[in-house]
Order: structure tokens, then sequence, then C-alpha cells
């Protein structure tokens, strides 16, 4: 028999391999095609809709992914997962009530947390496309790749980090340490014009020394045959730098998760809906990213506090330090940042051309 949590953990890739391929357009035979605002908005809406979806499921029949049907057992996940949740001794029904209520708390706050640094993913991500000369029309099958490619990674990272954390207590200090550094360099160098050089990129160097390429785009392929060998094109390597940067990206975003919730699967839910959302939302906010020019530096405010919260952990803990608290300072951060790139205008220097005196 499967146990309760294989069982919910395939239902969940079976609900998300149906939407993405409603998304890609495989039951309609679209073609590739320049994803316009509206379209943009609307799989964004529909991929947020969904995620509150989820987020009532787990609130009602959260305890059904661990499959817990008594105290003892809800006492134990709760000790592996939530330590500091309290219980009450006896009562199974209103300590489920207790669990379920923190663990939705815990999915809305790390799925609010991965959607924003998600952000300064697709900032990357749209000055690969500028570097590389994708065309626009196939930025939607390039990203559908480095999607699927995400959520592998994701699901390696993710358990294997949290076997890690269950075993060395001590490693959440390293990741709150990585996470400060991270915010501390993305605020201070939040407003520098970043370059990608095509030539010098680490995974195209690898490409090119160890893979065939061929040295043109051709079409929205990936593979061609020349001369009886099949090579890969220019387009196949930006989706391994896509690949590449999402793996660079999971580093922080992981661990950052973490800092909310300790269950695996919560940080695995909540981190795959942000990657689906991504690619809707790099459409939608591609055209108009320029309008919130201090984000970045809320972000970088984020990590910061989230790393500052990992290496305190357990003066928090002790504090009660409520998973509600992160999400009212994440959501604070954000609509800060947004509004300030709202209310001040930027500064324009006017060039002085007035002559001289003689």
């Amino acid at each position: 028999m499967f146990s309760n949590e294989v069982l919910f953990f395939g239902g969940f890739i079976v609900m998300i391999t149906i939407m993405l391929l409603l998304d890609l357009g495989v039951f309609f035979k679209t073609k590739d095609h320049i994803v316009k605002f509206k379209e943009a908005a609307a799989w964004t809406v529909a991929w947020i809709a969904l995620a509150m979806i989820f987020y009532v499921i787990i609130r009602t029949h959260g305890d059904l992914i661990h499959g817990m049907e008594n105290y003892a057992q809800l006492e134990g996940i709760a000790q592996k997962y939530a330590p500091h949740l309290k219980l009450i001794p006896g009562d199974f029904e209103a300590s489920l009530e207790i669990y379920r209520k923190n663990m939705s708390l815990e999915f809305i706050t790390g799925y609010l947390l991965e959607y924003a640094l998600s952000v300064d993913n697709i900032f990357v991500i749209i000055l690969i496309f500028a570097s590389f000369g994708v065309r626009p029309k196939y930025y939607k099958k390039v990203l559908l790749w480095g999607v699927l490619g995400a959520i592998v990674m994701r699901f390696v990272f993710i358990f294997v980090g949290s076997a890690l954390m269950q075993r060395f207590e001590w490693i959440i200090y390293i990741f709150g340490l990585l996470l400060v550094y991270q915010g501390g360099k993305i605020f201070f160098e939040g407003g520098e014009d970043e370059k990608i050089d095509p030539a010098k990129h680490p995974v195209v160097k690898f490409a090119s020394k160890y893979l065939p390429v061929f040295p043109r785009y051709v079409r929205e392929h990936f593979f061609v045959l020349k001369k009886g060998k099949w090579m890969i094109t220019p387009l196949f390597v930006v989706v391994l730098i896509i690949e590449f940067t999402d793996l660079i990206f999971a580093v922080d975003s992981v661990p950052a998760v973490f800092s909310v919730t300790k269950d695996p699967y919560v940080v695995f839910f909540s981190n795959i809906f942000a990657i689906m959302g991504l690619r809707s939302m790099f459409f939608f906010l591609s055209n108009i990213m320029g309008l919130f020019r201090f984000l970045k530096y809320g972000l970088g405010v984020l990590l910061v506090f989230i790393g500052g919260k990992m290496l305190a952990h357990a003066p928090l803990e002790r504090m009660g330090f409520e998973t509600v608290y992160s999400l009212y300072v994440i959501l604070g951060i954000l609509a800060i940042s947004i509004l300030a790139s709202v209310l001040i205008p930027e500064k324009k220097i006017a060039e002085n051309k007035a002559l001289p005196n003689s």
C-alpha cells in the first residue's frame, strides 16, 4: 500500500501536469506565438487562483498529507516539523485544527515568499533572452522546458535539504548566513545595470567545449541533424542557461522557505506553485518591470530578514514568534518597495548645455 504522503504527492503532480498541458496548448495544438499581455494576465490569475484553492484544501484537509489518525501521530509529526505549535493534550480534533491552520499559513507564506523571489529570477531571464537574441515567439517554449527542469531540481534540492536539516540542525545557520549575505549583496547592488556576455557565460563555455553546438538558431528546434550527426542549437543552450540560473536561485529561495516551515512537502508545494506561475508572470511583468525599480532593494531586505530569522530561530521559537508574523513582514516589505517605486519619481539628470560665459 502507498502511504498518504505518496498518494497526496502523486495527486498534486497529476493536477500540475494537467494544468501545464493546458497552458502549453497540447489539447488545442496551438503554435508558437508571442504571448500578449492579456493572455499572460489571464494565466497569472489562473495560477494564483489555483494556489489559493490548494491553500483551502490544506486548511481543511492538510492532515491527509501525513495521514494522522490519532493524537499520538499528530504530536509526532508536529514535533518533527512544527515544534513551536501548542497542541491540546488529549484533544485530537482541536489539536488537528491548530495543525491545519498552521500548515495552511506556512504554505501561503512560503508561496508568497517564493513568488516574490521569482521576480528577481525574471529580471535575469529577461537579460538572458535579450543577450542571446531569442525571438519573442519562442519565449514560451524555452520557459516551459526551463520550468520542467526546475521542478526536478527543486524536488531533489528540497527533500535532500530537509533530510540534512533533520540530521544536522546546524545547517540552518549556514543557510541563514547565506541568505543574509545574498540579501545584502542584492540591496547594495540592486541599482547597478546588469549585463550578460554570451561568449563568457560558463554554460556557453561548457557547451562549446563538450557538446556539438550548431552555430545558429534553427527556428524553434533544440536539436538539428547535420551530416548524420545530431547537434544542439543555441536555443537549447539558452534552456541550459535558464536551468543553471534557476539552480543558483534555488540556493537562495529554498532555504528561505525552510525558514517558514520545516515540512518538505509544504516547501515543495509552495515552490512548485510559484515556479509554475513564473512563466505567465514573466510575460505579465516583462513590459512593466521598469515601474518597480525599488523592488530589487525590497527583495534584498526580504532575504536579510529571512536569513536573520533562521540565525535567531531558537530564541524566536521560545518567544512564540508565529508564522503569521513572517507573513506580515513579507507583505510589508513588498508593499513598501512597490509603493516607493510608484510614489517616488525617478530622478532625471538634465544636461546643462548652456555655453560658458565669455
